[in-house]
């Protein structure tokens, strides 16, 4: 048994206090903190256990440390911002606390996400002997986990590796984001960097794209290739891939709204003098946007997300898929929240899981992959993501 604290009162976070709430005899106590306590005491309200709810400002070492002093958790689950990875491993590292998140760091000012700041952590986690998992979510996380399950059982080598990330669903809304648009906007319209014979090739955004049928009748959608952080860590953790891209659902709706909001400087992350005041674009038509938290019970459709596998087993090539496939409306009427946010908290509840049981154990920084993968998978069966292993006869994608 073992207190957690959450940092975070977004969709994801809300999915993750569910989850952990589901296992008392896991997450002992729990406590969820955010700059807007509200949030986090609305959260709460629909439990059926108690939590503690805090406020904190995820930006201030100070603040952190205090809280995690006071609560005194044996792991702080981090699934605020992508901006505040490194003030709360820092927070970590003083107060001698376990971390783990679901997305890498991306500076504030630089619309660029990549591991290099979190990597150069190693050294102080080890020598601290502490354990910081990164990428416990899906994409990065069950995808990465998905290789490395693909990779132990299924080949001696693999080659290339296909992430798709199929959305199929509709919140009936002519545009809005997912997940977090600040982020979801920076990450779509960032240049493409796809693996190839050993380096990464830069390709302008979405200028790659394919169409794909999903599996079980979800339907067949238009994906555009794009760079996702799990690239930069599968490469390095499985050296013998000679190509791994990434691959993303999007429609024409939401591809028009982008296009003129880029064309007008909606998109732009600098800031901008308007009647005396400075304001940064994408952060003001954030203030716009539905709350992607409130998605939930008007989301239909279905997610299907996966990783397609090529390489060499006994001498032979041979391709395997492994997916799982998410009802939105079913994880609304879990957890009050559409998939997206789902597919992402569950993972972190497991990963959380498996490091509070002794089951994944280290010191220093690891990405999820480098863990054992099979008691991962085995918990997205026990807990609401079940996937999906085929053999493929042949894969292409077609423009």
């Amino acid at each position: 048994m073992s207190k957690v604290l959450i940092i975070g009162a977004g969709g994801v976070g809300a999915v993750v206090v569910h989850k952990c709430a589901s296992l008392p005899e896991t997450f002992s106590e729990i406590t969820l903190a955010s700059r807007t306590k509200s949030k986090c005491d609305a959260i709460a309200a629909q439990l059926s256990r108690p939590i503690k709810t805090a406020a904190v400002d995820a930006d201030n070492v100070a603040e952190l440390v205090a809280l995690i002093e006071a609560e005194k958790p044996a792991l702080v689950i981090n699934v605020a911002l992508p901006y505040q990875d490194l003030t709360i491993m820092d927070a970590c590292l003083a107060t001698g606390v376990n971390y783990l998140d679901t997305a890498n760091y991306e500076p504030l000012d630089t619309a660029k996400f990549e591991y290099s700041w979190q990597w150069a952590y190693q050294d102080r986690f080890k020598e601290a002997g502490l354990m910081a998992l990164l990428g416990s979510g899906f994409d990065p996380g069950a995808t990465n986990v998905f290789t490395a399950y693909i990779a132990k059982h299924y080949f001696d080598e693999i080659h290339e590796l296909d992430i798709i990330d199929v959305n199929g669903g509709d919140h009936g809304y002519p545009f809005a984001t997912n997940f977090n648009p600040e982020i979801n906007i920076r990450e779509v319209t960032a240049e493409c960097r796809h693996f190839e014979n050993g380096d990464f090739v830069t390709t302008p955004a979405m200028s790659r794209k394919a169409s794909f049928t999903c599996p079980e009748g979800v339907g067949t959608y238009n994906i555009y290739r794009m760079y996702h952080e799990e690239l930069e860590s599968l490469v390095v953790n499985f050296p013998t891939l000679k190509r791994a891209q990434f691959w993303m659902s999007f429609g024409d709706s939401y591809l028009k709204h982008l296009e003129v909001l880029g064309n007008v400087g909606m998109t732009g992350i600098e800031p901008v003098e308007f009647q005396g005041q400075e304001i940064v674009p994408i952060q003001f038509l954030k203030a716009l946007l539905p709350d992607p938290s409130t998605l939930g019970p008007r989301t239909k459709g279905k997610t299907c997300i996966g990783c397609v596998v090529k390489g060499i087993k006994d001498g032979k090539e041979k391709i395997v898929y492994c997916y799982n496939i998410k009802d939105h409306q079913d994880c609304y009427q879990e957890v009050q929240s559409q998939a997206i946010s789902y597919t992402t908290g569950v993972p972190a509840m497991i990963g959380a899981k498996l490091m509070l049981e002794g089951t994944w154990q280290g010191q220093g920084v690891f990405n999820i992959e480098q863990m054992d993968p099979d008691p991962f998978m085995e918990g997205l069966n026990a807990y609401g993501l079940p996937w999906t292993v085929i053999e493929l006869d042949s894969f292409e994608l077609s423009d």
